[in-house]
C-alpha cells in the first residue's frame, strides 16, 4: 500500500467538525475522502491527527491515507486543491513509510486560541476569535496558566462524554501574548481531551475577569469536578496550529 501524508488548513465555521459522521459529508474528513476516492478510483479513508470540533479551525492539521494506486504528490496536491471547497486547502503532500500514522506517531500538538479583547466587536474577526468586551488582566492569566504546566489528571477539563481510558495529559508550554486588542493563547501538550483546550482557555478568561482566583487551578484539577472550570471558550477562536512528529 502507498501511504501519503497531508498537511491541511481549514476554516471550520460551516462544518460539523473533522470526523466523518456516517453518510453526512459536511465534515472536513468527509470532503477530503470524497475527493480522494474520486482520484484513486477506490474507497479511501483518511486518518487525522486531531478530531477538531464543529467550528474549530486548523492551520496545520495532519492526516494520512493509504491506497493501492501509486500517485504522485503533485497529482494529489493539484487534485485536492482543485476539487475541495475554498475553505479547505492542502498545503503539503508527501509520500511516507507505510507504518506512518498521523495520530499515533504525533509527539506534541499546539493549539492557538484567539481572543478579541475590545469594547466593541471586530466585524472582520468575529468568526475567527472570541469577543470578550471586558478588560482581561493578562498578567493574572499568565500567572494562572503556570499551574497547567506538567502532567495532570485533566478530568475536570474533559467533556462528560469523553471515552478516553486515561484523563492524564502533559502540558509542556503555555504562552499568552497581547497585541493590538488581541490576546493569543498557545497550548502545547502531548494530547488534549475532548473540549479540554477550550475549557482551559475558559478558566483563564475567568481568571482574567476576576471571577476565578489565579491560585485556584491546582484545586480545580485535584477536584476532578467539571462544574468548577467556569465557561467553555467558543469554538470559533480555536485553531489546531502545529503537530510535531
Amino acid at each position: 500500500m502507498n501511504n501519503y501524508k497531508l498537511t491541511i488548513q481549514y476554516d471550520g465555521g460551516r462544518y460539523k467538525g473533522w470526523q466523518r459522521l456516517g453518510d453526512d459529508k459536511n465534515t472536513i474528513q468527509g470532503k477530503i475522502e470524497q475527493s480522494l476516492t474520486m482520484l484513486a478510483g477506490e474507497p479511501v479513508e483518511i486518518v487525522g491527527c486531531s478530531r477538531t470540533d464543529a467550528g474549530v479551525h486548523a492551520l496545520g492539521q495532519v492526516a494520512n491515507f493509504k491506497t493501492k494506486k501509486l500517485l504522485t504528490e503533485e497529482d494529489i496536491y493539484t487534485h485536492l486543491n482543485h476539487q475541495l471547497p475554498q475553505d479547505i486547502s492542502v498545503i503539503d503532500v508527501s509520500r511516507v513509510p507505510e507504518r506512518f500514522h498521523a495520530r499515533y506517531n504525533a509527539k506534541e500538538k499546539t493549539y492557538l486560541y484567539k481572543i478579541w479583547n475590545g469594547s466593541i466587536s471586530n466585524p472582520f474577526m468575529r468568526k475567527y476569535s472570541m469577543h470578550v468586551a471586558e478588560n482581561l488582566d493578562v498578567a493574572l492569566m499568565k500567572q494562572a496558566s503556570e499551574a497547567f504546566i506538567g502532567t495532570h489528571d485533566f478530568t475536570a477539563y474533559a467533556n462528560a462524554k469523553s471515552k478516553k481510558k486515561s484523563m492524564t495529559r502533559t502540558i509542556s508550554a503555555i504562552t499568552i501574548d497581547a497585541y493590538d486588542g488581541f490576546i493569543d493563547i498557545r497550548l502545547t501538550g502531548d494530547g488534549f481531551l475532548y473540549n479540554m483546550a477550550r475549557k482551559m482557555v475558559g478558566t483563564l478568561i475567568e481568571v482574567g475577569l476576576g471571577t476565578i482566583d489565579a491560585a485556584a487551578i491546582p484545586q480545580i484539577l485535584a477536584s476532578n469536578e467539571r462544574i468548577q472550570t467556569g465557561r467553555m471558550a467558543e469554538a470559533c477562536g480555536l485553531y489546531l496550529e502545529k503537530i510535531n512528529y
